[in-house]
């Protein structure tokens, strides 16, 4: 039978039988919650007598009717019954299946409030985690990870410290995205293509994505429909059996050019020629349809095997004037505009003359080095995937950049030996994976001391940690400008300027 109970601290009511196990509530009571955070998941945060429980779709503000899903030790989940008291932040979600996809997760918040509360997050991050200074930020609870929410603590004022910057966002925070990768499944009989719901591996099939650009939708529907038509089979994960895993559309905005990847579970394709000729006649500015083999029972998109059925290997688009060719399996930025900003924040940090040495750990296929390589001396970029190299000493002939050198391995290693071979950077710029830095690589950074550290981060916790490192070994944080690359969505990116101290 459920309870109702106040979520509010210290209030007194009958003992309910799980307070026996120690936690106040139990599965399927009822609770009232004022939501005074919200995790990194984007999920609300409030407490019931000192326990914490996670709400989705509730807003910091709020009070709210919740049901009780699930209890750990520390922490809890609910699901919103009713919206007793809405946030002023809060706004009718644009999206007709917002509430079933797991694609975004913030549609129902105010974008101002969305650039504020990510900020937040930086800010929190760095001090809970990085336990760094940021300046006239109030120390208060991350609300960052479940262990830390449920610790959560007090608020007093730094006036030094670290400058975080108001989060850098788009003026039309909507169709930003220039590629879309779409599971395939089978929906009462039909083939159907979508997102994946919020914490499952069930597809919601979707006809338009509002923060895919209106293109990427067309293609993906125009698939669908052939593929129904033509009797093309999905992949089932659970049986391995099936053809078609996923669809992928890359649109390049500056040149218009689409390029389409169809991962399949098996070399051979039914229908191949009139699949080709009807995508052909119906999307005129396909520019290059790809086929991408995975026969592995993973949750992996790509395999390793992928080959041209029709146009060319690559399209073509830009960075600022810095030209690109992407391929099949090239990782590219997903949100070109804030893409230019981001690196635009990395060059700004950077602060070259023309005459400056840069090492860019993590290139990737080039992105960042050939965007600094037009403003240094020279650029070293060093990348542990052997193709991102590929593609990378490809883009730099594709621009005639001659200052700039690539080489495979990792970081750690390639750097070192660089020093021994008299290359002595002025500047290290990273952007590591979610995972941060690996830590034989912030060791060399330290060896190498460069005036500059530029560090882009796609993930506020990582950077906290490794910061610290950083600042342990001579290193002083600046200033950190967040960029919303994905908006709607709870990643933010920060690009940060760390200087040598003497």
């Amino acid at each position: 039978m459920s309870k109702y109970r106040s979520g509010r601290s210290g209030s007194r009511r009958e003992q309910a039988p799980a307070a026996v196990a120690g936690l106040p509530v139990n599965k399927n009571d009822e609770v009232l919650l004022d939501i005074i955070g919200m995790t990194h998941e984007g999920e609300g945060v409030g407490r019931v007598e000192g326990f914490t429980l996670f709400v989705q779709g509730a807003l910091p503000g709020e009070k709210v009717r919740a049901r009780v899903l699930k209890t750990k030790k520390q922490y809890g989940y609910a699901k919103l019954i009713e919206l007793v008291q809405a946030s002023r932040d809060r706004i009718a979600p644009p999206c007709p299946i917002y509430d079933q996809c797991g694609g975004c997760q913030l549609q129902h918040m105010d974008y101002s409030a969305q650039l504020a509360w990510k900020r937040q997050l930086v800010v929190d991050n760095l001090q809970r985690i990085g336990k760094l200074n940021v300046a006239g930020a109030p120390i208060r609870g991350a609300e960052n990870t479940r262990a830390d929410a449920a610790e959560a603590g007090s608020s007093q004022v730094q006036d030094e410290g670290i400058r975080v910057l108001p989060t850098l966002g788009m003026d039309e925070p909507w169709r930003y995205r220039n590629k879309a990768q779409v599971p395939i499944g089978v929906t009462d009989g039909g083939l159907v293509g979508g997102f994946y719901a919020r914490g499952s591996h069930r597809i919601i099939d979707m006809e338009t994505c509002l923060i895919q650009h209106e293109d990427n939708d067309k293609v993906v529907a125009t698939v669908k429909s052939l593929g129904r038509e033509l009797g093309i089979t999905a992949y089932d994960e659970e049986t391995g059996r099936g053809l078609l895993r996923h669809v992928v559309v890359k649109k390049a905005f500056r040149t218009g050019q689409m390029m389409l990847v169809l991962v399949t579970n098996g070399r051979d394709i039914p229908h191949l020629d009139a699949w080709l000729g009807s995508i052909r006649g119906q999307l005129p500015a396909v520019a290059s349809i790809c086929q991408n083999i995975n026969t592995q029972r993973t949750n992996v998109i790509f395999g390793n095997d992928t080959r041209v059925l029709w146009g060319s290997e690559v399209i073509y688009d830009y960075i600022g004037e810095v030209q690109f060719a992407i391929s099949a399996r090239s990782f590219y930025q997903v949100n070109p505009a804030q893409t230019e900003v981001l690196y635009g924040r990395t060059l700004e940090y950077a602060a070259l003359t023309g005459k400056e040495t840069v090492i860019d750990a993590y290139c990737g296929i080039g992105t960042i080095s050939l965007f600094l390589a037009q403003h240094a001396d020279q650029v070293y970029g060093v990348e542990i995937v052997p193709e991102a190299i590929e593609d990378a000493r490809a883009n730099a002939k594709l621009n005639g950049m001659n200052n700039v050198k690539f080489e495979v391995g990792a970081s750690e290693d390639v750097i070192p030996a660089w020093k021994e071979r008299g290359i002595t950077p002025d500047v290290i710029v990273v952007d590591p994976p979610r995972k941060g830095c690996d830590p034989r690589l912030l060791e060399t950074i330290l060896l190498m001391q460069p005036e500059r550290v530029v560090y882009v981060s796609c993930n506020p916790s990582t950077l906290a940690r490794d910061l610290r490192l950083l600042e342990d070994g001579g290193y002083k944080t600046v200033e950190v400008t967040p960029v919303d690359m994905f908006p709607h969505t709870v990643h933010v990116e920060s690009v940060v300027w760390m200087s040598r101290m003497k």
